[in-house]
């Protein structure tokens, strides 16, 4: 999978003018890579094509012309587009409670070492989460992770002969989801692009 290239960024009038279109196509392909991870965590994988509209949202919120600082939100979010033979997501803790906020979100400190990807019981990849967004006594709702795999893992991934699970083993969360369908196809395609 290429990273976003700087020729790809539309200037903020022709992407205002596009970003209806867009943003719908990226609501309907963020569908496939959505995974639900009991009721308070959400991984969404990203690719190229999400992270393009991200950095394009960025740039209108932010209106953000300069070349200098264009670059440096594309190295940014390029930097979230998974690499050959990985997944890589955006983990989203949702705690709707305003008051249980802090408290929720410091009873799963340690999330960051609690997810894997396992393929058919014979395959495991540990998330590799994005530094900076957890200490020992506070833990940001987004995370970073990705998920590396060797060839066999990931022809078993593509082949789809195997159940995929999402797993999440933290004393104070221990949920799993499985990938599969239309989700494990969209994923699928990002491995086979290795």
């Amino acid at each position: 999978m290429h990273k976003v290239a700087l020729e790809e960024i539309h200037g903020l009038e022709r992407y205002e003018q596009e970003r209806d279109a867009f943003r719908r196509r990226i609501i309907e392909l963020k569908k496939r890579r959505r995974v639900a991870v009991g009721d308070r965590v959400t991984f969404v994988f990203e690719n190229h094509d999400t992270m393009l509209f991200q950095v394009q949202e960025m740039l209108r919120a932010e209106h953000i012309v300069d070349l200098d600082r264009v670059r440096d939100e594309l190295a940014v979010y390029n930097a979230l587009v998974p690499d050959p033979g990985e997944l890589s997501a955006t983990l989203l803790i949702e705690i709707t409670e305003q008051d249980n906020i802090r408290d929720e979100l410091v009873r799963l400190i340690g999330i960051d070492e609690a997810v894997r990807i396992d393929i058919g019981g014979r395959f495991s990849s540990r998330g590799m989460f994005e530094a900076g967004r957890s200490t020992a006594d506070k833990l940001s709702a987004v995370q970073y992770v990705r998920f590396a795999f060797d060839a066999a893992a990931r022809d078993a991934f593509v082949a789809g002969r195997e159940p995929v699970r999402l797993i999440i083993e933290h004393p104070n969360y221990r949920h799993a989801a499985e990938i599969s369908g239309a989700v494990r196809e969209s994923l699928a395609e990002d491995l086979r692009s290795a």
